[in-house]
Formats: C-alpha cells, sequence, structure tokens
C-alpha cells in the first residue's frame, strides 16, 4: 500500500509541473454529480450509474455534460464489484465557443472495497474505457482511481457522519494516433481530490469539496458538490 500511495504521489507531482497553458487555469470550475447504485433483490446483478454537470467557471460556460450507466456483478464469496455499462459525453471548449463535441463509450471496472482498521473505507477502482468521440478515431482508455473515506464522529458512513474524502485518480491513453494527423499523449490527466461528507440517510451522501484536474497542457481547479446513493 505504501508503494502504490508513492506511485501516485509521485505521479501527481510530475505531471502538476508540465501543466501549463490551455483553460484560465486562475478561473475555478464547478462539478454537480449524482452516483447511484441499486441492488436487484436475491441476485448477484445490480445497476449503477453517475449524471455529472461539469462547468468550466462557477455557474456557466459548459466544459462536460456526462450520462453514465452500468450492470454489476458481484460473485458469490469474493469482495469485488464489476461493471459493464455505457456514457454519453457532451464536451464544451473553454469560452465563448460554443463548438460541442459529442462522445460515445462503454467501459468495464472492477471496483474492490478495503477497510483499514476501524475507520479508514478504501476502494480501489480500475476502468478500462472504449471511446467514439466525435471526429476521432476510435481510442481507449485506462483508469485508475484510489479513493478514501474517513469517518470523524463515528466508525461507520451512516446517517449523521461527518467524514473526510479524499481520491486520486490517473488517466492512460491507449491508441495515441486519434486521426486526423493527431496524436495524444500516453499520459491523459490526473485528478486529486479532497472533501467533506455528510451522511443525510444511511444511505444517501452529500458530499463537497475542491479538486485539481492536471493535463500535460493545464492545471485546473473545480469545486465538487455531489450526493452519494444506494438503493
Amino acid at each position: 500500500m505504501k508503494l502504490l500511495l508513492t506511485i501516485i504521489l509521485l505521479f501527481t507531482t510530475t505531471f502538476s509541473s508540465m501543466a501549463q497553458g490551455g483553460p484560465d487555469e486562475d478561473q475555478l470550475g464547478s462539478w454537480y454529480m449524482y452516483f447511484f447504485q441499486k441492488k436487484i433483490k436475491n441476485s448477484q446483478f445490480g445497476i449503477q450509474g453517475d449524471y455529472q454537470l461539469r462547468l468550466w467557471s462557477v455557474g456557466t460556460d459548459l466544459e462536460q455534460l456526462l450520462l453514465r450507466t452500468g450492470v454489476t456483478y458481484t460473485p458469490k464469496n469474493a469482495n469485488i464489484l464489476f461493471t459493464a455499462g455505457y456514457a454519453n459525453i457532451t464536451t464544451g471548449q473553454f469560452g465563448e465557443e460554443k463548438n460541442n463535441v459529442n462522445e460515445n463509450r462503454i467501459y468495464q471496472e472492477a471496483l474492490i472495497p478495503q477497510k483499514v482498521g476501524n475507520r479508514f473505507y478504501l476502494t480501489h477502482r480500475m476502468r478500462y474505457e472504449q471511446r467514439w468521440a466525435q471526429n476521432q478515431d476510435f481510442r481507449t482508455r485506462y483508469r485508475y482511481n484510489l479513493l478514501l473515506n474517513i469517518p470523524l464522529n463515528a466508525t461507520e458512513l451512516k446517517k449523521g457522519t461527518v467524514y473526510a474524502a479524499l481520491y486520486n485518480e490517473i488517466f492512460i491513453n491507449g491508441q495515441r494516433d486519434i486521426g486526423n494527423n493527431k496524436t495524444v499523449e500516453l499520459f491523459d490527466r490526473n485528478r486529486t481530490y479532497l472533501g467533506l461528507g455528510f451522511g443525510l440517510k444511511d444511505n444517501l451522501r452529500i458530499q463537497g469539496g475542491w479538486m485539481k484536474q492536471t493535463t500535460n497542457s493545464w492545471a485546473k481547479g473545480q469545486t465538487q458538490l455531489s450526493l452519494h446513493h444506494s438503493f
């Protein structure tokens, strides 16, 4: 685990130093998100997904509208959740330019929860994406996200619990040739997040925080407000 955290910190530090240009890095953006997970009764299957409105600024200028839903499967006697799903993404350019780009995406992921001690709730998420973006050739991408929730006034994430939330996610491109004589770097981006959450119900949490997104050409801060719902 110490080695894994060291690698993630190294990636974050290295690529942050590379970030320059692109969108206005001093302008704070905002993401509004809803995450849900539903288990089908008496079954190993379920559904999960997320709907996100991402803005380049606090209240305007579309960055992305992301709609994603997948089918989940939990093997018997195994602490892992598999998902296969589909996403539709509309991406807007920074500033006054309104030429949006549409993308269809399918993905497969494995989610492994892990509890360390009484208060540290870790989740490892590995995701593989196949992407069909407008005016680009077929692309793939690999993602690894390490999430950590730490209850502050309890030992479980339930109603009334205040908790700290942290994550770091790294994105690596598969195909680098995207068509029209254009290429992308092997490293796509990194996201580092710090926030606080509160349990509204045993199965419903609200969370707010700040995320730094870093690419090869720019780095930008985003506020995040999210609901996390299981039912």
